[in-house]
């Protein structure tokens, strides 16, 4: 059972075998999520690539726009794969992805960009790719109705959380494949797992299990005793 990280190099170590096990297990769109405050998602890609480095120039790597993919160029410097923006408007996905291709790496992509996502995504098919970071269901530019709940069903359901860390007031939610959902509890002297689950929580789960119980039967939970240094110290180390 995996435990919660206590570094950064822990949590993209995790992450990295994480996405490994489920692409073994035939997983082929896949989520990475490390939700920490001002954590810049490029040095953390460039973690993931030995993942898919050795397919050469049949991997590419997907950014949200011409600047931080030409500042990846510049940072990473001379590489087999190939370094891309997601290309609004100027080049058709069918251009940018390859029968050749292997796997896909997109990087940051926002809710900007979804619709081009979505359409590279169909050609990728099933292929596998990775999304980091990902923050593609934004209310104001997607929508909260129709729009909104289409895309969820459509394209957004699809991909499967391989790995997912997020601190909350006093707790984290944390998942790695190919265990469950894990809800993490500040206690006196280190963290305990209060609750596992099948699938994401919603927010009112979430507010649940913060209040002390759990969604399921209501049973009371450990109750949190003042606040954990060492949890902070945590905290602060994943958003540096």
């Amino acid at each position: 059972m995996p435990e919660l990280p206590n570094t950064l190099e822990n949590a993209i170590a995790q992450a990295i075998a994480a996405t490994q096990a489920a692409i073994r297990d035939g997983h082929t769109r896949l989520q990475v999520e490390l939700l920490f405050p001002e954590l810049k998602p490029l040095p953390v890609a460039q973690q993931f690539l030995p993942v898919f480095e050795e397919l050469g120039a049949q991997f590419k790597v997907f950014f949200p726009d011409a600047g931080t993919a030409a500042l990846a160029r510049r940072d990473w410097g001379e590489s087999s794969f190939k370094i891309l923006d997601i290309g609004i408007g100027k080049t058709s996905a069918r251009q940018q992805v390859q029968p050749e291709d292997k796997a896909f790496l997109f990087v940051a992509p926002t809710a900007v960009e979804v619709t081009q996502v979505e359409k590279l995504c169909e050609e990728i098919d099933n292929r596998p790719f990775v999304m980091l970071n990902p923050c593609l269901e934004d209310a104001a530019t997607v929508g909260i109705g129709y729009t909104g709940r289409q895309l969820r069903y459509r394209f957004l359901n699809t991909i499967e959380s391989c790995y997912h860390l997020k601190p909350l007031d006093g707790a984290a939610l944390f998942r790695c494949y190919p265990a469950p959902w894990q809800f993490w509890l500040e206690t006196s002297d280190d963290y305990q797992m209060i609750a596992e689950l099948p699938q994401k929580p919603t927010g009112e789960e979430i507010d649940s299990l913060l209040a002390g119980t759990t969604p399921s039967d209501g049973s009371p939970a450990p109750k949190k005793v003042g606040l954990l240094t060492s949890l902070q110290r945590f905290l602060r180390a994943l958003s540096r």
